[in-house]
């Protein structure tokens, strides 16, 4: 709705228009589509210097082709995928006598998580000590008769059996050790620290200082940075259109767009919502945060000479989807096929080419100026 102070000026306008009725002159070039279709509508241009139209807020923009369309914007979830999740367990039962990280730290691969006392490590101390033992004692053994065998004093199959003896404590001992390795034991100290698997930022913690823990207890849940996945739910209208390998875009903290990639679209539809599960690989960023809703746009490859345009240059005039495109004398209605809508874009099926200028602000002034409501 146009303000009072420019009703004078409309006045004004509509009269110079009135009086331009039978103006005959040639348009440029660049412009012979815009009258042309306007005179075949039945509608003259607006005759509108540069200064009224700034003065009334209108501002064009050149139409641009573009390599792909956006289809559609769906309501999505961000996670990590499934294979950079890590959970940390504490395979020993024992008591948290310390913790050294907490929920939203970003730790690195082998970094101490929590200290945890165990019983079973003062066994395991005990039984690296007696394996030990038995494989000095197998040592010992093997030295002697493999000498005693040489010298043909015992058969050579005692040698042999004292040397798979020794293979046997030594096995032992290995395992005791092995075992200590992986939960970074000290078995002296009858405890053993968590630690990170990989690098990536602690999204669950649910052990505390004093609190038991068995080897069913997932002490915390890491998630490595640098990447996560979209889920979404694809309309069955998209199915067969929206493929692998097409761009996704989310919109993060910044004000930035980030762009990423689906990588697979289900080929299953869910009875109740008419949809197939949509999942896409989306970077790091700021704003990109694991559990968090979003709209997500979805783009196709887009044919040559495919334009969209902003869909606040999209009006309705006379019942029909029109721009207004600028012309030598001002503006001119162009009534246009429209596509798919999303992402504050239209695709433009026919009436508009790239490089055509169309009004992308003041839509509303030159529809009233025009006579439409």
């Amino acid at each position: 709705m146009v303000g009072n102070w420019r009703q004078p000026l409309l006045l004004a306008l509509l009269g110079a228009l009135a009086a331009c009725g039978g103006n005959d002159a040639a348009p440029a070039d660049g412009n012979e589509a815009a009258t042309s279709n306007a005179a075949a509508a039945g509608k003259s241009p607006l005759a509108l210097s540069a200064a009224e139209l700034s003065r009334i807020g209108v501002t064009f923009a050149p139409v641009e082709s573009v390599s792909e369309l956006p289809v559609a914007t769906v309501p999505a979830t961000l996670a990590p995928p499934p294979n950079a999740r890590v959970a940390v367990a504490a395979v020993i039962p024992g008591v948290v006598t310390r913790t050294m990280v907490v929920e939203g730290d970003s730790v690195r691969a082998g970094q101490p998580l929590a200290i945890v006392a165990a019983r079973e490590m003062f066994t395991l101390a005990a039984g690296i000590d007696q394996a030990s033992a038995r494989v000095a004692v197998a040592r010992a053994n093997d030295r002697r008769l493999g000498q005693l065998a040489r010298e043909g004093v015992i058969a050579g199959s005692r040698a042999d059996e004292a040397r798979a003896a020794l293979r046997e404590a030594e096995a032992e001992l290995n395992e005791q050790r092995r075992i200590v390795r992986l939960v970074n034991g000290s078995p002296n100290r009858g405890s053993y620290t968590l630690t990170a698997p990989i690098s990536g930022k602690i999204t669950a913690a649910t052990i505390t200082t004093g609190s038991p823990v068995s080897e069913a207890t997932s002490a915390y849940v890491i998630d490595a940075q640098g990447r996560y996945e979209l889920t979404a739910q694809l309309p069955e209208r998209l199915l067969g259109q929206v493929r692998p390998g097409m761009s996704v875009r989310v919109p993060a903290a910044s004000g930035d767009d980030v762009r990423g990639e689906v990588t697979s679209v289900g080929s299953v539809i869910d009875p109740q919502t008419r949809s197939a599960t949509l999942r896409a690989r989306v970077p790091a960023s700021a704003g990109v945060v694991s559990g968090r809703a979003v709209s997500a746009t979805l783009y196709v490859p887009a044919s040559d000479g495919a334009i969209a345009v902003p869909a606040a240059a999209v009006t309705d005039v006379d019942g029909k989807p029109s721009v207004f495109v600028r012309t030598p004398q001002g503006a001119a209605v162009r009534t246009v096929a429209t596509g798919d809508r999303a992402d504050g874009m239209i695709v433009i099926r026919s009436g508009l080419r790239a490089g055509e200028q169309i009004a992308v602000a003041g839509v509303s002034e030159l529809k009233s100026i025009a006579g439409q409501n």
